[in-house]
């Protein structure tokens, strides 16, 4: 149990380190999350700021960030099954 304690704590500074990026808006906002689910980076091209549309801005920030952020749980879920042999361990996982 020791050695998977160990191992564990290995990967979740591994997902630290790691990034996770997803778009919308055909590349207009691009979001950036580590492997733990934290937001490092938010970019937004200049044709998509449309002071008459903020509204489908902030859709597409939104779309980014939720898709990175499951991209980001995916990951991580991998990561920890690999380890744990697949075994379900509460409030590991997500």
């Amino acid at each position: 149990m020791q050695r998977v304690q160990q191992e564990l704590a290995r990967v979740q500074e591994e997902l630290a380190r790691e990034r996770v990026e997803a778009s919308s808006g055909g590349g207009a906002v691009r979001a950036v999350v580590t492997g733990q689910g934290e937001l490092v980076e938010l970019h937004i091209a200049p044709e998509a700021v449309d002071p008459q549309e903020t509204s489908l801005l902030e859709d597409l920030v939104v779309t980014a960030v939720n898709e990175a952020l499951r991209r980001a749980r995916e990951l991580a879920t991998s990561r920890m099954q690999a380890i744990t042999g697949g075994l379900q361990i509460p409030g590991l996982f997500g």
